[in-house]
């Protein structure tokens, strides 16, 4: 005899079956609308001053890639025929996303495209960086 605070565990009916995979299957359908309505809004501010459309596209991508098999298959086509264009976009869905070096790389890209070469503030930066760490790795090595 079981005790008294242990409840039996009831089988679920096929009523039930039914409802909770088509709860399922709604949820999900909302999801991906809601992911295309921010991938959306990102596409719409993506032109204002600052990086503002760009997170909000990969929150939007990150909602519809996470609810559909179809948008993945997707996603995986595109990156195949324009890799450098997606490559940033699938260091900011990892877990662990590298925010900073995407938005550094970001910067040093549409610098060389804006820019003429004696303006381009960022990429000297970015060079007397690199040689400034290789004469501290030097001098570490020589110590």
């Amino acid at each position: 005899m079981l005790p008294a605070f242990v409840m039996p565990i009831q089988p679920r009916s096929e009523a039930d079956e039914f409802a909770l995979e088509l709860l399922s299957k709604l949820l999900s359908g909302l999801l991906l609308v809601v992911g295309g309505l921010v991938v959306v809004i990102g596409i719409a501010i993506a032109p204002l001053p600052g990086p503002g459309g760009i997170p909000v596209i990969v929150v939007g991508l990150m909602i519809m890639l996470r609810n559909s098999f179809a948008a993945r298959r997707q996603f995986v086509r595109f990156q195949r025929a324009h890799p450098k264009l997606i490559f940033p976009i699938r260091r900011l869905l990892r877990r662990e996303p590298e925010v900073l070096q995407v938005a550094w790389q970001q910067t040093l890209r549409m610098e060389r495209l804006v820019l003429p070469a004696r303006w381009r503030v960022m990429v000297r930066m970015h060079k007397s960086l690199k040689r400034r760490a290789a004469r501290k790795a030097a001098a570490k090595a020589a110590a």
